[in-house]
């Protein structure tokens, strides 16, 4: 027998679950198998460390996928959109799909109130903007005062950044006009606050979510692989702006989480990107959730 060609794995696209009054559903923009981890992951490691870790874990030791996942949150009062995905640049590479499954899952573009951008990467704005206009188009936007001024004063952007700089200047920058801009314990709106969480950008935020007594954390990229940097938290990630300040958050917020048993997303966890963390000796462990918030 002959079987018919496949691309690719097949996977749900985007998952909705209450939390609370919130409803909360995440967007799988895209995914990108990729030479590694090492040495984004592990940079101050040896290769061989990085790869008898992953083995560990029942993972490859030589390739990895990194998901790309906005999540977006509907209060009952409003609709507030965290990150926008890779956008039109990532859709040569199969990512940027943002704008069609939020179609999919029932939900118009023009519907969102808020756009969150917790930092200035280029896979949380490339979605800002659509054929020359906003994707958005009836949202008012929120950045981190502190991330916006390091990306518009472009002041010690590293090299393998000055590309991100000229995407924010070109796409990001535009929306001043209608921005907050706020600092960390401050509120995007009544229970979802900014939480400090630089290091992989200077101005990089988490958003603490609570509605009805129940919280999650959105802890964004304060963790970007979810054996690695989370088993791990010290090694270094190539694509933290600050390494060792990024490896303190990754600590700090993981205690947080742990000692709160609070379930969190993160942009480049599993899909759907929702967990626990279990803590084993000095090692936390990614706990996927199931049916938790089924019920």
């Amino acid at each position: 027998m002959v079987w018919p060609e496949r691309n690719a794995a097949r996977r749900p696209a985007w998952y909705r679950f209450k939390l609370g009054h919130f409803e909360i559903t995440i967007f799988l923009d895209g995914v990108s198998a990729r030479d590694g981890p090492h040495p984004a992951f592990g940079s101050n490691q040896t290769p061989e460390t990085v790869y008898a870790l992953l083995r560990e874990n029942f993972l490859p030791d030589r390739r990895f996928e990194n998901l790309y996942l906005p999540v977006l949150v509907n209060t009952g009062e409003q609709v507030v959109l965290f990150d926008t995905g890779n956008g039109p640049r990532g859709r040569k590479t199969g990512s940027g799909r943002l704008a069609a499954l939020m179609s999919d899952s029932g939900y118009a573009r023009g519907q969102v109130d808020i756009v969150v951008i917790t930092h200035g990467h280029p896979d949380h704005i490339g979605g800002m903007v659509e054929d020359g206009a906003p994707a958005f188009p009836n949202a008012r936007y929120v950045f981190g005062a502190k991330e916006f001024d390091y990306w518009t004063k472009g002041e010690n952007i590293p090299e393998a950044r000055v590309k991100t700089r000229e995407l924010f200047m070109q796409i990001a920058v535009p929306f001043a006009a209608q921005a907050t801009f706020i600092e960390p314990g401050d509120d995007v709106v009544s229970g979802v606050r900014a939480l400090e969480a630089f290091g992989h950008s200077p101005g990089h935020m988490a958003y603490r979510l609570e509605s009805a007594g129940r919280q999650l954390l959105l802890w964004v990229d304060t963790c970007n692989h979810y054996v690695v940097s989370l088993q791990r938290p010290d090694w270094h990630v190539a694509v933290d702006n600050d390494p060792g300040q990024a490896a303190a958050t990754r600590n700090r917020i993981f205690a947080m989480v742990h000692a709160g048993k609070m379930p969190v997303i993160g942009h480049h966890m599993p899909f759907p990107g929702i967990g626990f963390l279990d803590k084993r000796g000095e090692n936390y462990y990614w706990i996927p959730a199931s049916y938790q918030f089924n019920l």
